[in-house]
C-alpha cells in the first residue's frame, strides 16, 4: 500500500472561458471505478446539449486504475491532458469531467491540450485537495477506571479515535502511523501500568 495519497476535498465545478467556449470542469472523489463511471454518466446527462463532455478518472492509492475519454475531441486533446493533469498533481480516488460548450472559435489541437488540461488544474485549485495518510488499526482495551483517561489523553495527542466500545472492559479502536506503533505501545504501558491490551489489526486510510 502507498504510504499516502491525494485526492479532492469535495465535489465541485469550476468554469473559465476560452475563445469564446465554455469549459466546466466538475471534479469528485471516487472511491471505486463504478462511482466514477456513475459521475460520468450524471455530468453527460445534466450536459447532454454540451459539445463535448470529455472525462478522465484515476482509482487506487497506486493509481492501479487509470481512463479517459475525449469525448469526439481529436484524438489525444482532451481526456489524456485531463489525466495527466490529475497524475501530475498526484491525485487518485478522483474523477474529472470537463463539459465544454463551443463558443465558434477552433482552439486547434495545442490549445485543446492547453484547455482542458488546464481547466483540471484550475479546478483542483478552487476545489481544493487533502491528503490521506496509511495508518495500521488497533485496538487498546481497559478496565471502565481508565478508559476515560486513556480516551482523554489520545485526542490530546491527535490520535484519531475510530470507534468505543463498551462492555466488561471498553475497546477503543484507534488508527496509526506504522512508525509509531513501538512507541505507543511503550507509552501505553506506561500510562496504564500495563494493564491496558494492545492488538494490532489491518490498515486503513486517514486524513493526514
Amino acid at each position: 500500500m502507498q504510504d499516502e495519497y491525494r485526492t479532492v476535498a469535495r465535489a465541485g465545478v469550476h468554469e473559465t472561458e476560452i475563445n469564446r467556449s465554455r469549459f466546466l470542469c466538475a471534479l469528485a472523489p471516487a472511491a471505486t471505478e463504478r462511482e466514477a463511471q456513475e459521475f460520468v454518466a450524471a455530468v453527460r446527462k445534466e450536459h447532454a446539449d454540451a459539445s463535448h463532455n470529455c472525462w478522465a478518472y484515476v482509482i487506487g492509492a497506486d493509481a492501479s486504475i487509470q481512463k479517459a475519454s475525449d469525448d469526439g475531441e481529436p484524438g489525444g486533446t482532451a481526456g489524456v491532458p485531463m489525466l495527466q493533469m490529475l497524475l501530475r498533481r498526484d491525485m487518485r480516488y478522483v474523477v474529472a469531467v470537463v463539459t465544454r460548450y463551443y463558443g465558434g472559435v477552433k482552439l486547434g489541437a495545442g490549445g485543446l491540450i492547453r484547455a482542458y488540461g488546464g481547466s483540471v488544474g484550475e479546478a483542483l485549485d478552487a476545489v481544493g485537495t487533502r491528503t490521506r495518510r496509511r495508518y495500521r488499526l488497533a485496538t487498546v482495551t481497559v478496565d471502565h477506571q481508565r478508559a476515560g483517561k486513556v480516551q482523554n489523553d489520545l485526542r490530546s495527542t491527535g490520535r484519531e479515535v475510530r470507534d468505543v466500545r463498551y462492555g466488561e472492559a471498553v475497546a477503543i479502536e484507534i488508527a496509526l502511523p506504522d512508525a509509531d506503533v513501538d512507541a505507543f505501545r511503550g507509552r501505553l504501558a506506561d500510562a496504564t501500568a500495563g494493564s491496558a491490551d494492545f492488538e494490532l489489526g489491518g490498515e486503513a486510510y486517514g486524513d493526514a
